[in-house]
């Protein structure tokens, strides 16, 4: 066995024990008008682990210890500590519930520790998998309590179709447009050196598009939504922004978040570096929107919104996408909920399709149908991530493998099934939407619910105190 990887998978699993993932790629077609299909998977880094807090006050249950770093669990919050690479180290996460700590940080290269509920930034104890970006609950130490409950409306399974027609607030209602930027990001965090690459060639440097809302005043901490698969369906979230931004009804209205559609770096299925990105079950992705792509935006946009900023919170950053772009959505909310809190994902490839290659496969070998199956991290997970992440996936009546057994692991409406009621067991604010009589990532079933989809996921979003 090759020694580099070896020693890489010994430390996946050593840093990786606790934390569950959720993702793998799906078999690379392209349904319909939707979103693009994926396929693969890559490696990521390792970790040592997180330092803990050093400014919390221990509770009454002192210190909790575990392997990959020590997680504060007091009354005051300290300021987050640095981990040192890759994949997340364990820990059962903080629990501080006050605290008015000197801000977070986060680590200088990977890593990713459980989160607390409150302390100064970041997550509450160990180290954040990162590169300097600000830590998530920084400045004055507000606490990580997870997301607004707005209760349980529109929650639940259902479905649509077999007809189907495209949503009115997709389309151009004549509201005032915001603005469109373009530009381009050359990555360090994909730099196309990864060795489970085998396709070429591979788009280090990539064009992205962004839509700022008309409606979004310079200087205001904006919400943020990714599209996988740039430009995916940009229009269609452009005019329901235009729309609904602006809508008389409340229950209906939506923030003003930025729109960023990221293009994957080239090719499909396992080898390739779309795979690498969006079915590798490690944080990796999610670091490269927070660290490369949220910065060129700022960027780019400055001669405009010379004071753009982000909502910090995970609960004002959403992803969207469809096949293998709708499992890196999941994921990058399931490894970072302190980044990421809003899903929507169609025709979602929870399957096992990871890279074999890569080292995180030592720990999650059926890759992301893991988060439903055999290892069921959905269900045993401790972490309280039912309190911090929302969730909206969909999977179709003739998805890819529909009819196949559920032994092989590559049926894509068995593993959306299992995925809800996963979910659902867990006490998830979930929605899942099967589309009848269509198949993978059929843009009709999109058309037909993603402004309901984008009302639902946002639903109870607090922009951040001035």
């Amino acid at each position: 066995m090759n020694l580099r990887r070896l020693r890489s998978g010994m430390a996946v699993v050593l840093s990786s024990l606790g934390v569950a993932v959720l993702l793998a790629g799906a078999c690379g077609s392209r349904g319909g008008s939707g979103m693009a299909g994926a396929d693969s998977g890559g490696s990521g880094g390792t970790s040592s682990g997180g330092g803990s807090g050093s400014g919390g006050r221990p509770g009454s249950g002192g210190a909790t210890t575990s392997t990959g770093g020590s997680v504060a669990t007091g009354t005051g919050g300290g300021t987050g500590g640095a981990g040192t690479a890759g994949v997340p180290p364990t820990g059962s996460g903080g629990t501080a519930t006050g605290g008015t700590g000197s801000g977070g940080r986060e680590a200088s290269s990977g890593g990713n520790a459980t989160p607390g509920t409150g302390g100064a930034g970041g997550w509450a104890g160990g180290g954040l998998g990162g590169v300097g970006a600000a830590g998530h609950t920084g400045s004055a130490g507000q606490p990580a309590i997870g997301l607004p409950d707005p209760g349980s409306d529109g929650d639940g399974d259902s479905t649509v179709g077999p007809s189907y027609a495209t949503q009115p607030d997709l389309g151009s209602k004549g509201n005032p447009r915001g603005k469109t930027f373009t530009f381009s990001v050359s990555s360090k965090i994909f730099d196309g050196t990864d060795p489970t690459l085998t396709k070429t060639p591979v788009a280090v440097t990539r064009t992205i598009q962004a839509y700022v809302p008309a409606i979004y005043k310079d200087g205001t901490p904006a919400p943020v939504l990714l599209i996988q698969d740039g430009p995916g369906p940009l229009s269609q979230v452009s005019n329901a922004l235009d729309n609904l931004t602006v809508s008389a009804d409340p229950a209906r209205r939506l923030p003003p978040f930025i729109v960023l559609a990221v293009p994957p770096g080239g090719n499909d299925s396992i080898g390739s570096e779309r795979g690498l990105e969006y079915d590798t079950l490690s944080d990796r992705y999610a670091r490269y929107i927070t660290q490369e792509v949220m910065p060129a935006l700022q960027a780019s946009a400055k001669a405009t919104y010379p004071n753009l900023t982000f909502d910090p919170h995970a609960s004002g950053r959403a992803a969207l996408g469809c096949s293998s772009g709708g499992a890196a959505a999941f994921t990058m909310a399931w490894f970072r909920p302190d980044l990421f809190s809003r899903v929507i994902a169609y025709s979602a490839t929870l399957v096992a399709q990871q890279d074999p290659q890569a080292p995180e496969s030592s720990m999650y070998p059926h890759g992301a149908w893991d988060y439903h199956s055999d290892l069921e991290l959905i269900k045993n997970d401790t972490m309280g991530r039912e309190k911090l992440l929302r969730i909206y996936h969909n999977a179709n009546e003739m998805d890819l493998g529909a009819t196949d057994a559920a032994s092989g692991r590559h049926n894509w409406l068995l593993a959306g099934t299992r995925t809800a009621a996963a979910l659902k067991a867990k006490g998830y604010h979930y929605k899942f939407v099967e589309g009848l009589g269509v198949g993978h990532c059929d843009g009709q079933v999109q058309s037909a619910t993603l402004a309901d989809a984008l009302v639902w996921v946002w639903r109870g979003y607090q922009p951040p105190a001035m």
